[in-house]
């Protein structure tokens, strides 16, 4: 008996020194998606690379046989097949084949990560640092102070928290102005302001909303959920412009401010009509949400696909093990088909409803994505309500749009194909 085990044991390391790969597979097969992302990070910040399968068993990620990942692999719980050179080969030639809509995208460098987000609690939660949490990212957080004091450069990707670019702390006014949280928001955002040498807050957040715009032209990525997508935008259309009334900025808006709108300022939207009305909860009619026709049973976006070979980025953005989405809603769930710019690229839609969910941008050497709706797996997030418990969602398809835009900073650049 002793020597059958011995010789299981012998060939149990054999096999490991064979092996030359460790495939961590992203279709059905894999017990958790969201903590997969964590490990294809997490081996790129110990000095190794990762090889991004793109199309093959959902985006599945080939690490190079490490003891390390594997024990970390069994230790977070993920789906993980251990490969030697002859599978790994077959593999390899599979993608490789001109008629197969597959890719290889090599990963080399762990981008450096920073979340906009107040320092203060506000009654709700922000999907995209739930799940970097939960799938063992790290992250830093900075708000207008250190975006205004340039530190934006020391990172490589920037996510934007449900935040108004306007102004207007996010048109909560009519339902909210009375609540302590409400009270205590404004007066930080004009404490702030005030120390930052603005007279305004929706001019200190005009500044921010511009120095974010310098970070993505210098190559840095962004990424924004929610309100952070098309307050971002109306922002920078309205420069010069005084789209707040009194009961934000103490002044009257300017009564001409549709027509002085600037739209080439903006990265995703143009002609849009701005809401002036301080009572109502939305910004523009850039947003689908008053007056959305479309039942909760029905409320689905579906990626599109591209080639692999030949459209990259969108594909690496897309990856996923469902192609077709279940809805969530936002103060800014979906984007107006109509409104968004002609050079803008839609990766997910709801197209009966002429609403775009997710899509996507170059801004100077940078990219952009936007993705529509609060939290993936929370189908109407309210004010107050208790953040998602990501461990009752490990597969979620709609989490990992999110992770798929962190890995995206780490991948090598090809050559343009022409």
């Amino acid at each position: 008996m002793k020597s059958f085990y011995l010789f299981l044991l012998i060939a149990c390391l054999s096999f490991r020194a064979l092996a030359s790969s460790i495939l961590v597979p992203m279709d059905e097969d894999q017990k958790n998606h969201l903590k997969a992302y964590g490990l294809a990070y997490y081996t790129l910040k110990n000095g190794l690379t990762v090889d991004w399968l793109l199309n093959y068993r959902g985006g599945s990620f080939l690490i190079a046989y490490n003891q390390k990942i594997e024990s970390e692999l069994k230790v977070r719980g993920i789906s993980y097949d251990v490969m030697a050179d002859a599978k790994v080969n077959a593999i390899l030639t599979q993608i490789s084949r001109a008629e197969v809509n597959m890719d290889i995208v090599k990963l080399e460098k762990a981008p450096k990560i920073a979340v906009y987000s107040p320092k203060s609690k506000l009654p709700w939660d922000d999907a995209v640092t739930l799940v970097l949490t939960y799938a063992e990212i790290p992250y830093d957080v900075v708000y207008d102070e250190e975006v205004i004091h340039g530190k934006l450069p020391e990172y490589d990707w920037l996510h934007l928290h449900h935040e108004d670019f306007t102004g207007q702390y996010g048109r909560f006014w009519a339902n909210y102005r009375s609540t302590a949280w409400y009270i205590e928001d404004v007066k930080n955002q004009e404490t702030m302001a005030k120390k930052l040498g603005f007279n305004k807050v929706s001019l200190m957040k005009l500044a921010v909303a511009q120095k974010i715009r310098d970070f993505c032209a210098g190559g840095g990525f962004l990424f924004a959920m929610c309100s952070g997508t098309d307050s971002f935008d109306i922002a920078l259309a309205a420069e010069g412009v005084d789209i707040c009334e009194r009961m934000f900025d103490g002044d009257p808006a300017d009564p001409q401010a549709q027509s002085k709108l600037n739209f080439s300022k903006a990265f995703a939207f143009h002609n849009f009509t701005l809401d002036l009305n301080p009572l109502n909860y939305e910004f523009s009619d850039i947003d689908v949400t008053q007056g959305r026709l479309v039942d909760r049973t029905n409320d689905y976006f579906t990626l599109f696909d591209f080639s692999a070979k030949w459209d990259v980025v969108p594909t690496m953005l897309t990856q996923n093990h469902e192609r077709v989405i279940k809805g969530f809603m936002g103060q800014t769930t979906a984007f107006k088909s109509s409104l968004i710019k002609p050079d803008v690229l839609v990766m997910g839609e709801l197209k009966s409803a002429g609403e775009a969910r997710y899509i996507h941008g170059e801004y100077g050497k940078g990219q952009w994505t936007f993705y529509g709706g609060h939290d993936p797996e929370d189908y109407q997030h309210l004010v107050g309500d208790p953040p998602t418990d990501l461990n009752l969602y490990p597969n979620s398809p709609g989490y990992r749009l999110i992770l798929n835009n962190i890995l995206f900073p780490a991948a090598k650049k090809k050559k343009q194909k022409t």
